[in-house]
């Protein structure tokens, strides 16, 4: 689902800038905004195109779940 994507940038240092049809996420650490539609669940090929754009891997994603 979407919200436990969100919750997990939050974690990584990720704020909220902007909610529509998708949900816009700021990192002053990272430089790097990050965009999650809002589809439940988020497809997995979804999840890895987003993590690459803001350069985090995938077993780091998952330590902030």
């Amino acid at each position: 689902m979407h919200q436990r994507v969100v919750r997990a940038l939050e974690r990584a240092g990720f704020v909220v800038v902007r909610q529509g049809k998708h949900i816009s996420m700021y990192s002053e650490q990272r430089e790097v905004m990050a965009i999650i539609p809002r589809h439940n669940p988020v497809k997995r090929t979804t999840l890895n195109a987003i993590l690459k754009e803001i350069g985090m891997s995938v077993e780091e994603f998952v330590e902030f779940l």
